[in-house]
Order: structure tokens, then sequence, then C-alpha cells
């Protein structure tokens, strides 16, 4: 049996080493030739003409775990050129045990999954091939692994604890897994030293993986967040990664000059100045997170109980620099999983509070008892910086895409959505801070490079055929923080392991993405 062969004709091949006008040929799932492809009678030939063949773009941050298999998170995903994301970011998601820790923690970040119910990384893995058109990798997360053997309890753990949770890790790095990630802000990363930390991570190093970490700090507390994570790769000899770096880019520039002459390490980004997460992250005391979900929604679902969470914690959020006394008025009301608060989704809290006539961290307690904990929140950070500064971070030689993309929420963050097409709309084509070349650089070579990807990032003979046509004129973010999940345009074909996964702008049904195991 003759098995068909792809050829992409009148486009414009692109790489990290620049472009050419030649053709592009796709057998069984990998790139044949790239260059003259002489006719054969049985070749499908698609037009390219006015448009760029890209490698698939790798969204190096995204909490897709459990909605990639969602056909409109697939969409915004592929309309975009993302063929790859990397998940089980900070700290938490579902492997390993049996993925109920993240579900409760996480529910408004990355909900719940649809299939995984246990058997560690090497089945959630399984569960995405064939079973989604888009490929994910998955980094160990740390939070979970202390969960499962001290549950969400503060303190250094044990010897034997500390083994158990080492074993964890290097089972999931056997398995597959791209690294080990940490959330240092959430329950219970966040009681996690660096000396526990560097000795997870040593089975990290030996698989040659990645230390992920959202740090303990941003803006200027970054050095203190950084100098953490240095520490934890040069004890244990991990590669290292910063998620979602943001600071003045004058500072982000000097302690990546530090830490490159000590470790091998990367960062992602993304070309917004709001975050997003949870709302218990900010309102509720990680002492109360630590005796459990239930004891917190119970604590907190009567006035007494509230009244002794803002006693104790009003006065610690009102002093972090990063909120201060206005700090209500910079979280707007992404998702509530409560319909009685239905009405309040985009509504700042302080703007919720004052149509409530409440107070507003008791009226977010109330919502966060209500919703059993999920709620997120859009938030404005301390500095809104422009097009200028974005620019000057997206350039570094280190950085690499991530979303950061949350797909759960009615007035959720754009980010998911728009990313990668802001990327080519603003900072490619109208501003020209990266050429098409240097985009696929830093948003597909660069992170396969880092994550282990195999081979891929690469529009070469013999990689693995994951790319995308791209029309540079019509490509266009249209998410917006009042209606973000909307698609974006110029991407409308969109190859993954060969197979035409989007065709003329609309999912086909062809599902052949990967649980990518590390390369």
């Amino acid at each position: 049996m003759m098995t068909t062969r792809t050829v992409l004709r009148g486009g414009r091949v692109v790489s990290d080493g620049g472009s050419a006008e030649v053709d592009l040929a796709i057998v069984d799932g990998t790139i044949e030739l790239v260059g003259e492809v002489p006719s054969g009678p049985d070749d499908h030939e698609v037009d390219c003409s006015g448009r760029l063949i890209m490698p698939g773009l790798v969204d190096g941050h995204t909490h897709a775990d459990g909605r990639v298999f969602d056909d409109e998170v697939a969409f915004a995903l592929l309309r975009q050129g993302v063929t790859t994301v990397i998940a089980g970011q900070d700290g938490v998601s579902y492997a390993p045990g049996d993925g109920s820790y993240a579900t409760r923690y996480f529910a408004a970040i990355n909900g719940a999954h649809p299939t995984y119910r246990g058997g560690g990384v090497a089945a959630l893995l399984a569960g995405y091939d064939q079973a989604t058109p888009i490929n994910v990798g998955y980094l160990v997360p740390a939070g979970t692994v202390r969960e499962q053997v001290m549950g969400l309890r503060s303190g250094r753990p044990a010897p034997d604890e500390l083994i158990a949770m080492r074993d964890l890790v290097a089972q999931g790095m056997a398995a597959g897994a791209l690294g080990l990630s940490t959330g240092l802000d959430y329950t219970p990363g966040l009681f996690a030293d660096a000396d526990e930390l560097a000795s997870l991570c040593r089975p990290v190093a030996e698989a040659d993986g990645v230390y992920v970490s959202h740090l303990r700090g941003y803006e200027e507390d970054s050095p203190a967040g950084l100098a953490e994570l240095i520490k934890i790769c040069e004890t244990s000899g991990a590669r290292g990664h910063v998620s979602h770096f943001h600071a003045r880019p004058e500072l982000m520039f000097e302690l990546l000059d530090e830490a490159a002459a000590r470790i091998d390490l990367t960062f992602d980004w993304y070309p917004y100045s709001r975050g997003c997460s949870v709302l218990g992250m900010v309102l509720l005391p990680p002492e109360l997170l630590a005796e459990g979900f239930d004891a917190t929604t119970a604590a907190i679902s009567t006035p007494a109980g509230r009244t002794a969470v803002i006693e104790s914690w009003l006065p610690r959020l009102v002093a972090k620099e990063h909120l201060g006394a206005t700090w209500a008025d910079k979280l707007a009301l992404a998702h509530i999983a409560a319909p009685q608060y239905g009405w309040a989704h985009g509504l700042t809290l302080s703007e919720a509070a004052r149509r409530a006539e409440a107070e507003p961290m008791d009226l977010g307690l109330r919502m966060l008892a209500a919703a059993d904990l999920e709620v997120s929140v859009v938030m404005r950070t301390q500095f809104d910086r422009g097009d200028d500064d974005l620019a000057r971070i997206l350039t570094h030689p280190a950085q690499l895409t991530g979303s950061d993309g949350i797909f759960i929420g009615r007035s959720t963050h754009p980010r998911g959505w728009g990313t990668f097409a802001r990327l080519m709309e603003v900072f490619v084509r109208e501003r020209g801070d990266l050429t098409w070349s240097q985009l696929a650089e830093h948003s597909s070579t660069l992170p396969v490079r880092a994550f282990r990807l195999g081979r891929r990032g690469e529009l070469r003979r013999g990689a693995v055929a994951d790319l995308f046509l791209l029309d540079p004129a019509r490509i266009r973010d249209n998410a917006t923080y009042p209606a973000p999940r909307r698609p974006a345009d110029g991407v409308d074909d969109v190859w993954v392991a060969g197979e035409r996964v989007l065709a003329d702008g609309q999912l086909t049904g062809i599902r052949s993405g990967r649980g990518i195991r590390r390369g």
C-alpha cells in the first residue's frame, strides 16, 4: 500500500535560521524533504501561496492540562499556530496520585481531568495519545508530590518522607516527564525550602530534565526568588527555568546575566501586564489552607471565621508591595463557581463589594466559601508596562513564550486565546521587534531544546511534521479583557505529526497529538 505524500507548495519556509521559497513534503508524520519536490501521482498538494510555512509553536507555560481535550481550547491554540503545550505547571497538577488535590485546589485554573483517575505520569501521558489535536508535555508538579506524601501541612519533611517524594519524582521522570515544577506561592509548595527542592531535583538532573519555578517573589523581590532557584540548580545539577518572569527589564537582565554565568537558564513570558490566578492565593492565609480544603471552606463559611481571617491576614495582604491598600481594585473576578454570584463576573472585587454593600475581603471570602474555593481573578500588576518594555523582554536570548493560559471562566484572561497571535501581529508584523525566523527561534526551536521535546521545532528533513501556514497580512489577536474567548485570525491550516488537524480555519476532527515523553 502506497503512503500518500503531502506537498506544501508556493509558500515560504521559515526556521530559526531564516526563510526560503521552497517546497516541503510530509510522509508518515515526518518531513521528507525541504527544497525542490518533484510531483508524484499520488501526492496531496496544498497551495501555500502568500503564506509562511512555520514550525509548530510551543506554549511553554499553560494550564490546558485537563482542557486540551475540549474543542474550544484546541481551536484557540491551533488558530495561533500552537501545536505543543507544556503542562504540569506551578507545582500543581493531576499526577502523581489520583488527581483529587489538583482538581480541588486548581479547580478554577486547570479544572478536572476528563479521564485521569490515577496511574501516575505514565498513565497521564498515555491519556493524551491520539486523544487531542495538540501535543502535551508534562512537568512533575512538586506541590502535588508533597501533598501525596505530607498532605498540606507545613514544616520540613522527615527523612523517609523526603525519600518517598524523591522516588515519586524519579518515577515521573522515568515515565517521560520533562522536569519538575514548583509554585512557591501555593499550598503546600510554599512550605518547601531550597534544600528540599534541591533533593527533589537530583533525579531531574540525572535525567537531563529542567527545574521550572514559579518563584518565591517577582518584581523587586526577584533577586531573592532567583537566588533560591540558582541555589537549587547548583546543588542538584538541574537546568533552570523561570515561569512567567516579570520585573523591570533592567533588573531582569541584570539577574539573568548573573544567573547565566552559573547555571543553564531560560524563562517564559507573555505580552500582557496583567496576571491571573486563584483568589484563594490572595485572600487565604497559608496556615489556614494547611488545615485542609474542607476545614478552610468551613472556617470562612461563618461570620466569626471570616472575621478571624480578616483580622489576621488583611494587614499582611495590604503590606504586600504589589497589592497595597488598593488591592481590591486590582482584582477582577474571572470565574466564580457559585451561581448566586454570577452577576459579579468581570467586576473588580471593590466594584462587586460596592454593589453588594459589603466589605471587599468579607465578600471575597463569602464567594470562596460558596464556590468551594473555585474562584479566579485577573490581577492588575504593580506596573503597567507598555509595548516598548515588553519588546525588550521578548528579544532576550533566553526568552521562550508561555501564555500561562487559563481556559476556565466567563471573564478569564485573554492570553490563552491571544498570546501568540499578539506576538505575531504586534511585535513582528507591526513593530518589527522580531523577524519571523526569530519568532520561530523563541517560540519553537528554543522551547523544544529547553524541554527536550525531540525532533521538533525546525523544518528540516527527518523532523516531526508539526507545522502551520501563516498569512502574515491577516494575523490578528481578537481576544480582549472584556471578550477574552475570541479566536485569532490568520492561521487556517495546521499539521500535527503530519496530520492536518486544522483545515481552512476549522478543526478536522483528527486527533494526532501525543503525550510527549522527554527526548
